[in-house]
């Protein structure tokens, strides 16, 4: 019980250090399950009932590979949270990166950055999650046909209030 406790408490000052967000972890849904080759995401429910999934590899991964993690698994994410200090990180580095290819010239509206925000690097990377799409939240394991297969039942979905 200490381990799980102690897991959760850092994961906590880690999402602080890295994101700035100060986050009480109410529940962990799945702990530590691969989502990848060399990646592990962590789903938890906060004390105010938000979900959210930080997802860590040993590797490089982009914004368009955790995307793809968060699909996969059967979420749907609200938003991709961007490192502390830097709110607008994903644009940035999607410039640079549209900047490389086209020396010359200057995004002119988002749909521009769209492909370019894909390349972003985000390791390790904090989701706020929406809805679990059927109930059902996968894990990858490379042993089966789609190499995802289900781990945990969960049901949850967050209603947007004005």
């Amino acid at each position: 019980m200490s381990n799980k406790i102690n897991e959760e408490l850092t994961l906590e000052r880690v999402i602080k250090a890295r994101f700035g967000i100060d986050i009480d972890i109410r529940q962990t849904i799945v702990s530590r399950i691969p989502v990848g080759q060399t990646a592990e995401a962590t789903l938890f429910l906060t004390t105010k009932k938000q979900l959210y999934l930080y997802v860590s590899g040993q590797s490089k991964l982009l914004l368009g590979d955790v995307r793809k993690i968060v699909t996969r698994m059967g979420l749907r994410a609200d938003l991709y949270m961007p490192p502390k200090g830097r709110p607008h990180y994903f644009n940035e580095i999607a410039k640079k990166k549209f900047a490389e290819v086209f020396p010359g010239r200057t995004p002119l509206n988002d749909d521009d950055l769209s492909f370019y925000r894909t390349l972003v690097p985000y390791n390790p990377a904090l989701i706020s999650i929406t809805e679990v799409k059927e109930g059902l939240i996968y894990r990858f394991d490379s042993d089966t046909n789609t190499n995802w297969r289900a781990a945990v039942k969960f049901a949850y979905r967050r209603i947007k209030t004005s």
